[in-house]
């Protein structure tokens, strides 16, 4: 068997990530899954919902660690990897209700952190939500100095990285058809972002 990757920061903000998702998704069957990196919030958040049909996805090279985590666990709610980059992949199959991203958007690039989000208005049902998981910047300031210090580093490693503003984030989900949604504040200067497509009941 392969061995798990492991990403510490998984451990340290699961439940808080579950305290808010189990709620948003409560309503959910289907959940997408944008970046699933190591594999652990999915084995993790699809033990905790069982309701759910959690869908895994990234890129090819993350795989081989996602399914490692997928055999050792045997959570049968969870499914393995579809390839997905969101520069590159325009659609994905199946019906899906949530869709659910973590520490994504300030590791890409902006363009493609706009192809996710063309991505989420393309795939997700009416009614359906979309949660954002990550640190992100409120009218163009920091919301800590250890988010600032985070965002120096982000950009000294690639310069087409960094922590978003909500505001150029709300800008693409109204573009895509997501409403306006809720904020809730997590450990270490987080957020979790909530938005609902349009067109449900």
């Amino acid at each position: 068997m392969s061995a798990k990757p492991d990403a510490p920061a998984t451990r340290r903000n699961r439940d808080a990530i579950l305290a808010v998702i189990a709620d948003e998704f409560s309503g959910a069957s289907s959940v997408l899954e944008i970046g699933s990196g190591s594999g652990q919030h999915a084995v993790f958040f699809g033990s905790a919902m069982p309701w759910l049909q959690w869908q895994t996805s990234d890129r090819r090279g993350n795989h081989e660690g996602i399914n490692a985590w997928l055999a050792a666990e045997g959570t049968e709610n969870v499914l393995a990897p579809l390839e997905l980059d969101v520069l590159e992949t325009a659609t994905v199959p199946g019906s899906h209700d949530a869709i659910f991203s973590a520490n994504t958007a300030h590791i890409m690039s902006f363009p493609a952190v706009e192809c996710m989000f063309s991505l989420v208005g393309k795939t997700l049902e009416p009614g359906g939500v979309f949660c954002l998981y990550g640190p992100f910047n409120i009218d163009g300031e920091f919301t800590s100095e250890s988010n600032a210090r985070f965002d120096r580093s982000l950009r000294e490693q690639d310069a087409d990285m960094g922590i978003r503003d909500l505001r150029d984030l709300e800008r693409l989900a109204a573009a895509n058809g997501l409403e306006a949604g809720r904020r809730y504040a997590m450990p270490a200067n987080n957020m979790l972002l909530a938005w609902q497509r349009q067109g449900g009941q």
